[in-house]
């Protein structure tokens, strides 16, 4: 990496911008970068850090980059051009500021800017140029990181060798020293390494410890399962932390235990079958008895019955002499049912005759006149009546009839008025027609003006704006043209100034050339103009310094630039003049203001004249719906004439008819308010005659079947053998009481049978000889054999259950034995591992983590490379190696530095050195760790190196021994550039960067060796 230019705007302490070429400064290889305490030196190593990484190497300096002495609308802006990876590149960086608004008062802020260009010989048009590779972000930061190969803390720890820092460092402690290698090496890996074995450890040390729970439930389990008496579980379940024979002890305990149980299991099944035999002889004991006491009982049950049955014997003769009599007298029976019906019906045919007389006497009228006839009387009068109900039929037709023509007489009365009406208004309406359309016929003429003169106004407002838009061009461009023509004034000025410059810049140079060659003379040498050995009056430089090629060339293309930006303005204020002159021409004498007022007075006038046009058509369409309403009026007058002459006739016709129906109707009604009511009580009266009629020959045929009913009970009574119907009727029995007789003597007849039957067996008449049954002793023998029946199979289950249990333990147990053996071969491992990496293993012996041991190692290359250069500095007396010795108290070992003194032959602590010494360790350090860093962000070569302060510290010897060390540097083909104020380097170093202070800001000048 080669740093070529770098040009700082409002930047830090930098109020405009300032340029430093580092090809022209970094040509001897060795330039010192001075000025007074606070000038700005370190801003500009800050500016080539923000502009490769965005970032200021010091973290108080990230929110302060714009300078305070800048002009508000000047942007603060950083460019760096060098040399990456063999690509030359430049990067441009702008960061987040306030600026000042571009339309309206106050700020607003600029966004940070971003931008990677490259330089291409053939970019694709044959002439070579800045190509743009990236405006992002992030895209630039990574493509810049990518060729850099170091992060920013990397690159300010060895390309900006800081203040203090390497000081600090060398005498820190292991855990001090080691975050500043974390950050350069980039060892965040190992770190993650270590926490990566310690979560692996922890999460295996959790299933170890997982497994270790599981075997504990489960021989607290199978020592509950084996009961009281069985093998207990110390001696053979392992201890919290033994991981050897975890599991074999409580395997083998739990074999013990299932042998055990199998034992029991023997035992309770032996029990089991003598308890189930003492049982089953029990039980048939106890049924045996039962059976015998059963026998005994029917006995004495069947001998009591018989006794029962002896004493109804008289009883059960009574009522079979009842029932054989009852029976006898069955025929009569349903004669008897007949005649009751019979004589019930006929009270119910008397009763309902007897309501229907009383209905037809409260018909009143007519219905009194029939109170007493008989049914020939009412049946003619029911004929008489229906033919009555007929006839009003008729007459209820005409009756609708005439209230049909009253309405149709209303309706047509009301039509014919509507006509009448219609007829008016139509009348009135023509009266009204010629005025009204006189008036739209004169709105037309109006409308019809009005439209040729808006065509009229049409080509003035024409020709009105385009002079109102030609007078405003015209302002607008004597304004620009008042601006321009000072603007013109200046760049000519400035023209004129830029070529004055460029020529007394030629003659400066023209002029410093003797100088130059003067500068060359050496006494006693011939000079290369003359040739004469001696100089008596050397030309001098002239005051103000030389004038350099570059300079003379930058003058020109300023000249020109300025000259071309002068032959731009003034072409331009021509155009303006032309343009002016032209709107001038098309715009008349006539103001803006007045011509606006012009235009506004004839847009009023159009408007209006507008506005009277566009009534045309709607006065048009209200003739053409006028004409229309007039012929409809006539139509309507004509028709409504018509239909009340029609209206009239028909009115005259249905009066007629109405007064003939009208007496016809008067003389069906009678004394009733209409024929509906005069036919709806005739209706009523028939129907109460024709009821009553029905009614008495209802009661006649209700007489005639009784006395048939009593003739049939008389022969039937005689039929049966009875005297008279009374004797039939004194032994008759209901059927219900026939039936109860009949099933009592058969369930006597029944109960005797079976009597006879039981006492006949010959097993109950030997059991009633034996002596009685003792029931209670039978039952107890058997409850004692049932209960130990009962324990000895809750022993055997118990038993059963127990084996089971301790199986299934046994089998989880197999199955965590299995479980447990790979998990605790990988916690082993994985502890073991994990232990050495932290450096808490008895095995690390110098208790150095992972992360520390590989930071030692880079620390011991560190070392190395430092001593080369030390051992220069101090004139071979010190040298710089790396100690593994463990620290004081708790303190881990691994990152310790130690020096040697050759002199003595003693190794010591950093710490002893004294000022200046330590400035030589801090430098070897430094330059030996930009070294290392170097290799291992991938050999990525760093042509540009700084290093800030730390001089002032060192002797004259000191500081030439330092001198050696960089110029040896420099031979590799590196700048080196030393941030300073010592004086004495001013005089050792001739190409110099002078960082001047002052009210208005800081400024960059190169500086030689004389201008100290």
């Amino acid at each position: 990496m080669r740093l070529h230019r770098l040009t700082v705007t409002a930047f830090g302490p930098f109020a405009g911008s300032e340029t430093v070429d580092f090809d022209a400064l970094a040509a001897g290889g060795l330039f010192l970068l001075r000025g007074a305490t606070g000038a700005g030196k370190s801003s500009v190593l800050d500016a080539v850090c923000f502009a490769l990484y965005g970032e200021t190497p010091n973290a108080r300096r990230a929110n302060r980059l714009r300078s305070d002495h800048a002009d508000p609308k000047l942007l603060t802006e950083v460019r760096l051009e060098l040399t990456l990876g063999g690509r030359r590149l430049q990067i441009t960086r702008l960061p987040e500021q306030r600026r000042p608004k571009k339309v309206g008062t106050g700020t607003t802020v600029e966004r940070p800017q971003t931008l990677l260009r490259e330089w291409t010989a053939d970019p694709g048009d044959g002439t070579p140029g800045w190509r743009p590779v990236s405006k992002s972000h992030q895209e630039a930061g990574e493509e810049i990181h990518r060729l850099v190969g170091m992060s920013r803390e990397q690159f300010c720890q060895v390309v900006l060798l800081p203040q203090g820092d390497f000081a600090h460092f060398l005498k820190a402690d292991s855990e001090e020293r080691g975050k500043l290698l974390r950050r350069l090496f980039d060892t965040e890996r190992y770190g993650l390494v270590e926490a990566w074995l310690a979560e692996q450890r922890r999460a295996q040390e959790s299933a170890v410890q997982a497994g270790r729970r599981r075997l504990r439930d489960l021989a607290s389990k199978a020592e509950q399962a084996a009961g009281p008496g069985a093998e207990p579980a110390d001696g053979w379940v392992p201890i919290e932390d033994g991981d050897d024979g975890l599991t074999a002890g409580v395997l083998g305990w739990a074999a013990v235990l299932r042998s055990g149980a199998a034992e029991q299991l023997t035992v309770t099944e032996a029990a089991l079958a003598g308890a189930a035999a003492s049982q089953r002889a029990a039980q048939e004991g106890r049924a045996a008895a039962e059976e015998l006491a059963g026998r005994q009982r029917r006995y004495r049950e069947a001998l009591a019955e018989a006794e029962r049955l002896t004493g109804f014997e008289q009883a059960a003769a009574r009522d079979r002499q009842r029932l054989a009599a009852a029976q006898e007298a069955v025929g009569v029976e349903s004669a008897l049912r007949l005649r009751g019906g019979a004589a019930e019906a006929l009270g119910r045919a008397q009763e309902a005759e007897r309501r229907r007389w009383e209905a037809l006497s409260r018909v009143g009228g007519e219905g009194h006149a029939l109170a007493g006839t008989d049914a020939a009387g009412l049946a003619e009068a029911e004929l008489r009546l229906r033919a009555e109900v007929v006839r009003l039929e008729a007459a209820r037709a005409e009756e609708r009839r005439c209230a049909e023509l009253a309405r149709e007489q209303r309706s047509l009365t009301a039509d014919r008025r509507g006509a009448e009406e219609l007829a008016e208004d139509a009348e009135d309406w023509l009266a009204e027609f010629d005025g009204e359309l006189g008036r739209l016929e004169e709105q037309q003429s109006r409308a019809r003006a009005a439209i040729a003169r808006v065509e009229q106004l049409d080509g003035q407002r024409a020709e009105l704006k385009t002079r109102l838009d030609a007078s405003r061009e015209r302002d607008g461009l004597r304004a620009e043209l008042e601006t321009a023509g000072p603007r013109v004034a200046e760049l000519r000025t400035a023209a004129l100034d830029a070529r004055e410059h460029s020529l007394d810049l030629r003659d400066r140079r023209l002029t410093g050339m003797a100088a130059e060659l003067a500068e060359q003379l050496r006494a006693g040498e011939a000079c290369r103009v003359c040739g004469s050995p001696e100089h008596p009056a050397p030309a001098e430089a002239t005051e103000g310094g030389r004038v350099s090629a570059e300079d003379e060339e930058r003058a020109r293309r300023a000249q020109a630039a300025a000259e071309q930006a002068w032959t731009d303005a003034d072409q331009a204020l021509t155009a303006l003049r032309v343009r002016e002159a032209t709107a001038a021409g098309a715009a008349g004498p006539d103001t803006a203001d007045a011509l606006s007022r012009s235009l506004a007075e004839l847009e009023a006038e159009h408007r209006e004249a507008l506005h009277q046009a566009e009534a045309l058509g709607r006065v048009e369409q209200e003739i053409d719906r006028l004409s229309q309403d007039r012929t409809r009026r006539l139509n309507e007058l004509h028709e409504a004439k018509e239909r009340a002459a029609v209206l009239t006739d028909r009115l005259q016709a249905l009066d007629a008819e109405q007064r003939e129906l009208t007496a016809r109707v008067a003389a069906a009604r009678g004394d009733a308010a209409s024929v509906a009511d005069r036919a709806e009580a005739l209706t009523r009266l028939t129907g109460e005659v024709t009821a009553t009629a029905a009614s008495a020959r209802a009661r006649a045929e209700a007489a005639a079947r009784l006395d048939e009913a009593e003739d049939e009970l008389g022969k039937a009574a005689a039929g049966a053998g009875f005297p008279n119907v009374g004797a039939a009727l004194a032994v008759l029995l209901p059927r219900e009481e026939r039936e109860r007789l009949e099933a009592r003597l058969e369930r006597h007849r029944a109960e005797s049978a079976a009597v006879r039957h039981e006492l006949a067996l010959p097993e109950l008449a030997e059991a009633a000889t034996r002596p009685p049954v003792d029931l209670p002793a039978a039952a107890a023998a058997l409850g004692a054999a049932t209960d130990r029946l009962g324990r000895a199979h809750a022993a055997r289950s118990a038993a059963g259950e127990r084996c089971a249990a301790l199986a299934s333990i046994g089998r989880q147990l197999t199955d965590l034995a299995g479980e447990l053996a790979p998990a605790l071969e990988r916690y082993g491992r994985i502890n073991r591992l994990a232990a050495l990496a932290s450096g808490t293993s008895t095995e690390n012996r110098l208790r150095m983590r992972l992360e520390s041991y590989v930071l030692a190692a880079r620390l011991e290359q560190v070392a190395a490379a430092a001593s080369d250069r030390l051992v220069r500095m101090s004139g071979g007396r010190y040298t710089l190696i790396h100690s593994d010795d463990r620290g004081t108290g708790n303190k881990r070992s691994g990152l310790a530095l130690r020096v040697v003194d050759a002199w003595t032959g003693t190794e010591r602590d950093t710490a002893t050195l004294s000022g200046g010494e330590s400035f030589f360790a801090s430098l070897s350090l430094a330059l030996g760790l930009a070294d290392v860093v170097t290799d291992e962000a991938g050999g990525m070569p760093l042509d540009t190196l700084f290093i800030d302060e730390g001089f002032g510290t060192l002797d004259e010897q000191s500081l030439e021994e330092v001198m050696d060390v960089l110029d040896g540097l420099r031979e590799r083909d590196r700048a080196v550039g030393i941030v300073s104020h010592v004086a004495d380097l001013r005089s050792r170093i001739p190409a110099q960067l002078l960082v001047r202070k002052g009210r208005h800001g800081s400024t960059l000048a190169l500086a030689g060796r004389e201008d100290a």
